[in-house]
């Protein structure tokens, strides 16, 4: 087997298309009315991901497909020559390729493919395969003052799910390239930074004396003097139907002038702009210093996007959805032109209990102290304790809260005598267990080379990885290493598309179930395999191949944590 091309990494997405055109060459398929049938490149191939399936192929085109493509399924020797011989930048390297009952199966080279991702130190695997430009403001509604700043007794845990998704989405569209900023700047004194800071969530501040008066007053006055602004006798001729008299239409007018009532036609602002995707309810809004001072806030953080025009994207609840959507028009009213887009959440329930997110993180921080004190005894206490327990909790919460497709609601059980485990897949506690067995590991390691047991883990260059056959091993690096940059990708790519609509579907969800699911999968190796082996010269080979592969998992879930602002914790 000749080497492949190092200096590329391996992608799955390259790989498929690389497979997808061997496949198809250049012939055409003629269907039984004489059309063309041009199978989507994408559909001709899928990658196995089940430990199952994985023991006989890794990429697979399914006999419905070949019979598609070619009379009976058979494929031409020719075909099967170009896909067995398969080469190409970030390609993974094939080692063979047959026809069966199910269709034709494709499997990888792998001793080739660790050599390629570990022997580079696999940087390059932990993070996005490119570097994106622009500006994205994230605004939390649910921490604007109304008129007073949300506490964390008034925060409900709905509007706690949009301020941890804001914190994922930005950690994740910062390691794109992207410049983020988040809306509203707090008191930095303020209750609610203190809950925030409690969950790993840093948001930014200001002195309790600060007032950002001035933008608010400029944005009054663009308001008045917009072209959607109604006036009385708009109003009035509207309402009235011709059914009214003139004196009484007066009479209300010079009622309202008197008021003084700022109000803005938001369904002409949308429709006169062809902007998708807004409430055909949304009506005449009246302006008011809350609104304001939300608009005030939104133009300020935009105008830290220095040389860019920001996208703003408004993370918020659905029961906040149409409040948010107003606001949007009426920025765009007083004359901000920044893309704006919805990412709407689902509501969160607790059947038999209502808790507020003060609550809520309470709850969780009293059965973590309790599971940790059940498992570990007297040891627990001291700030290390303190640390480790605060930073449970908040991966607790945060996968409870994240881990769940955002549109859809989420279900929490909240009963009190309901425990937190430290052990099982039951998300967070569960993925930061595992990955301090990696740093348990090492440590391990790092003992038996001081007392000269073994020796230190020398070049991955010199290591013969063929000696990796364990199928947990070839899972974690094809289900996990080599897809996880195509994961972090996802997050930029929400924003590539233009005139979508005013909602944006983003998949933040995955992270938690790659990092739930991988956990899984490593416990299931880690507990089958025996890692640091007997310390005899003919196995150290293929221990270091395994530490080799573990050190960049401990990496991996280092990479993944940071997105989610959860520090590892080296030792349970």
């Amino acid at each position: 087997m000749e080497n492949i091309e190092e200096s590329c990494p391996l992608r799955i997405t390259p790989t498929v298309r690389a497979l997808s055109a061997a496949l198809r060459g250049k012939s055409d398929v003629v269907s039984a009315n004489g059309g063309r049938l041009f199978p989507e490149p994408e559909k001709l191939w899928f990658k196995e991901s089940s430990a199952k399936n994985l023991r006989t192929r890794d990429f697979l085109s399914p006999t419905t497909m070949l019979n598609t493509l070619y009379a009976d399924g058979q494929v031409p020797p020719a075909v099967m020559s170009r896909v067995r011989s398969l080469r190409g930048s970030g390609i993974l390297p094939v080692a063979g390729g047959e026809v069966m009952c199910e269709g034709l199966r494709v499997r990888v080279d792998r001793a080739a493919a660790f050599r390629a991702v570990l022997a580079g130190g696999a940087t390059e695997y932990l993070k996005p395969s490119g570097q994106r430009q622009g500006c994205v403001v994230l605004n939390c509604p649910a921490l604007h003052p109304k008129p007073n700043t949300p506490t964390p007794d008034t925060l409900t845990l709905g509007q706690l799910r949009t301020v941890l998704l804001a914190d994922h989405i930005g950690a994740l569209l910062r390691r794109q390239g992207f410049a983020v900023s988040f809306c509203p700047t707090l008191p930095e004194s303020s209750e609610m930074i203190t809950f925030l800071q409690a969950l790993g969530v840093s948001w930014p501040t200001a002195p309790g004396s600060w007032t950002n008066g001035e933008r608010e007053e400029k944005i009054q006055e663009a308001l008045k003097n917009c072209r959607y602004r109604e006036r009385g006798m708009e109003r009035s001729r509207r309402s009235s139907g011709g059914g009214r008299r003139k004196a009484e239409e007066e009479e209300e007018e010079q009622e309202e002038e008197n008021k003084e009532a700022l109000r803005v036609n938001l369904k002409r602002v949308f429709q006169e702009e062809e902007l998708l995707g807004y409430d055909p309810s949304l009506g005449t809004c009246t302006v008011n210093g809350d609104g304001v001072s939300h608009l005030a806030q939104l133009d300020m953080a935009a105008a830290d996007c220095k040389g860019a025009v920001a996208t703003v994207l408004h993370v918020t609840s659905c029961q906040d959805e149409f409040r948010q959507q107003q606001m949007a028009m009426l920025w765009r009213a007083s004359g901000a032109t920044h893309t704006q887009r919805h990412l709407v959440c689902g509501p969160v329930k607790t059947p038999g209990s209502h808790l507020t997110a003060a609550q809520y993180l309470q709850l969780r921080r009293g059965q973590m102290k309790e599971a940790s004190e059940m498992k570990y005894g007297d040891q627990v206490e001291g700030q290390t304790w303190d640390d480790i327990i605060r930073v449970m909790t908040s991966a607790t919460v945060r996968f409870e809260l994240l881990s769940t497709v955002h549109t859809s609601p989420v279900t929490l059980d909240v009963q009190r005598d309901g425990g937190v485990s430290t052990k099982g897949p039951r998300g967070g506690v569960f993925v930061m267990y595992n990955c301090a067995r990696l740093h348990t590991l090492f440590d391990s390691y790092e003992r038996g080379v001081e007392k000269g047991l073994y020796p230190e883990i020398p070049e991955a260059s010199q290591l013969d990885f063929s000696s990796l056959k364990e199928e947990g091993e070839w899972l974690l690096l094809f289900n996990y290493l080599i897809p996880y940059t195509e994961l972090l990708d996802q997050s930029g790519q929400a924003f590539d598309g233009e005139g979508g609509g005013a909602r944006v579907n983003m998949k933040t969800e995955q992270v938690c179930k790659f990092l739930v699911s991988l956990s899984k999968d490593f416990s299931s190796y880690y507990n089958r395999v025996h890692v640091l082996g007997e310390a005899l010269p003919h196995l150290f080979n293929q221990m270091f191949c395994r530490l080799q592969l573990l050190r960049v998992l401990r990496e991996l879930y280092h990479s993944a944590l940071d997105t989610l602002n959860l520090p590892p914790i080296r030792q349970l």
